[in-house]
């Protein structure tokens, strides 16, 4: 990509971010990473309790950009054909000859909102797999491509909650951050009740089309890490698997580590932190404050942790004090 086209670019970028101001009130580090996730090309899971604006945040973002954007409600009785589409028996009327015609599902758009994905059994969950690894669908023997770009925002509750399924560890792995979205504060919950019961429509402008997002997300691999920021990442995920070389904490609180995807991930998810700043190199600071939202998913803890009420950020923010940065 040449200078120019990057510097007409990023500027674009805080108009995003100002676009979904306009929707959502606070959550600046939910949008933060939302943002990131989408020059990653990656997929975000975000997890919080009903009403807090998830479902909100994810379609004020389909509208801010130029892309097809569909939403599917994960409920009890969602079929995977009812995801990625079924075959339709047609009827040739002028031969009178018999065929079947591959009916799309909702999945073939650019951004897929997976709302409560999981209120839905693992069948069903199962369905997304392939299409946000490989951006393929494969049905009856025939692989059908997914448009480009192609992101997925999951939405789903507290799996405490009445009605939910764990989501399967292989589904988690699929998911470039898990992002978290807490209560608003007195403030942001004043204007939220204001902005909400007013007059105002809150609509949000267009601000990107698909070739923007793909040129960034193509500028987000060109962006530098340097070597010791490269050895501290392998070296926090290898360090999260119990084992001789773990910290003593990860060996009791964790019953099964990070894999190298997650290395991958904390390496795009950096990149992308250092673009959507203006910067063009990842930093230890944009690996540290993407450590959590990386690799909570993808840890499982032990009983122990359990019996200590210790949580995978606990353990994320164990793993950054014990492993020293090269140098």
């Amino acid at each position: 990509m040449t200078t120019d086209r990057l510097d007409a670019l990023l500027p674009k970028l805080q108009q995003l971010r100002g676009a979904l101001a306009q929707a959502v009130v606070g959550q600046h580090a939910v949008v933060e990473q939302l943002l990131i996730g989408l020059l990653a090309g990656g997929h975000c899971l975000l997890e919080g309790a009903p009403g807090l604006g998830k479902t909100l945040l994810v379609r004020s973002l389909g509208q801010a950009l130029e892309l097809q954007f569909r939403r599917v409600q994960f409920t009890p009785d969602l079929m995977p054909s009812d995801i990625l589409g079924t075959e339709l028996l047609e009827e040739d009327h002028g031969t009178g000859h018999r065929h079947f015609r591959f009916q799309k599902g909702p999945i073939f758009t650019n951004l897929l909102l997976a709302d409560e994905l999981n209120r839905t059994p693992p069948k069903t969950q199962a369905a997304l797999l392939e299409a946000m690894q490989e951006r393929t669908v494969s049905y009856a023997g025939t692989t059908y491509a997914l448009p480009a770009p192609f992101f997925v925002l999951a939405t789903q509750n507290p799996i405490e909650q009445a009605g939910t399924y764990p989501l399967p560890e292989a589904q988690l792995d699929r998911f470039l951050l898990h992002v978290r979205v807490d209560y608003p504060t007195e403030q942001e919950e004043r204007d939220i009740l204001l902005q909400t019961t007013g007059s105002a429509n809150g609509s949000v402008p267009k601000v990107m089309e698909a070739d923007e997002v793909l040129a960034l997300q193509s500028a987000v691999r060109e962006v530098h890490i340097s070597d010791d920021v490269l050895t501290w990442i392998t070296r926090l995920v290898r360090a999260s698997r119990p084992g001789s070389d773990a910290p003593a904490a990860v060996n009791q609180w964790i019953k099964w580590g990070a894999g190298p995807r997650a290395g991958q991930s904390l390496v795009l998810a950096a990149k992308a932190r250092a673009l959507l700043q203006g910067r063009f190199a990842a930093t230890r600071e944009d690996v540290q404050a993407l450590a959590a939202p990386v690799m909570r998913h993808r840890l499982l803890l032990s009983f122990a942790a359990e019996a200590e009420q210790k949580s995978a950020d606990d353990v994320v923010a164990a793993l950054l004090q014990a492993v020293p940065f090269p140098g």
